[in-house]
């Protein structure tokens, strides 16, 4: 049951991972602690969503925060993530590839 309880963790937190919003913001943490206002001008929408989106990716575990001033600092706390990515754009990667070199064969 332990096997079962971790694999569940961890479809947890990819689950956190899996908005194109939330993958942009992990993305522009990974190039250091940023601002809520900054975050929040990469996005063509509301404060509260974004907010929503910073929210998910707390309680993951994945970005922590800090007030600074009448602003929100946040954080990636594990930059390994980063490596996460790397290995799902090797997948669509490879997978181009394939389908790139099956239309070849025929």
């Amino acid at each position: 049951m332990k096997i079962y309880e971790a694999a569940k963790i961890r479809a947890e937190i990819i689950k956190a991972m899996a908005h194109p919003a939330r993958l942009m913001i992990i993305e522009f943490l990974a190039e250091g602690d940023k601002l809520f206002s900054e975050i929040y001008e990469l996005f063509d929408c509301d404060k509260s969503t974004i907010s929503k989106h910073l929210l998910v990716l707390k309680n993951a575990g994945i970005v922590s925060s800090q007030k600074k001033g009448v602003d929100v600092l946040y954080k990636l706390e594990t930059k390994c993530i980063i490596k996460f990515l790397d290995c799902v754009n090797n997948v669509i990667n490879t997978s181009i590839k394939k389908k790139k070199e099956c239309l070849h064969c025929k």
